[in-house]
């Protein structure tokens, strides 16, 4: 059992890991969506030899070698239906930009690296924001970040996408 009170028995979040049924096209596109880069021995092979790592496990970082995200590759994944109903969204990534300016320029960014919009709040005033689906169908946010906290965070909204 990991005692919360002790800060130095509390595990840490290492990683966000998204299923998929073609992991290397779900990692390019939160590669060049997020400006991440490959763990060594992960780049995509060179044209014409077979991608082994794109068939099982690949995982992105920083430009700095934080880890941030792994892809695994599956068989088979059900396409989220939300918001009709049937197969839950279960996770989504929230990411955050500074204006309605820049929503609109990621608008255009995730449209061109195979998103697809589902849910456009672009024109609230409260909580401008815009819920897309990835190259593999997971759902993700991207909204204007309202404030943030004494530390420099973020506050994340209370949007409808849950």
């Amino acid at each position: 059992m990991v005692d919360v009170a002790d800060g130095e028995s509390v595990p840490r979040l290492c990683q966000v890991v998204l299923d998929s049924t073609d992991a290397r096209s779900l990692a390019e596109f939160y590669r060049s969506l997020l400006g991440l880069v490959y763990r060594p021995g992960d780049e995509p092979p060179e044209e014409g030899h077979a991608d082994e790592r794109g068939r099982d496990w690949l995982v992105l970082r920083t430009p700095d070698g934080a880890p941030q995200m792994a892809v695994q590759q599956v068989d088979h994944l059900p396409e989220v239906t939300w918001p009709e109903g049937g197969v839950p969204q279960q996770l989504h990534l929230d990411l955050t930009v500074e204006s309605v300016e820049d929503l609109r320029v990621q608008h255009e960014r995730v449209l061109r690296l195979g998103g697809r919009l589902l849910l456009d709040r672009i024109d609230d005033p409260e909580e401008p924001l815009r819920v897309y689906a990835d190259v593999a169908g997971h759902p993700f946010c991207v909204f204007v970040t309202r404030r943030r906290d004494r530390r420099g965070f973020a506050g994340a909204p209370g949007h409808g996408s849950r």
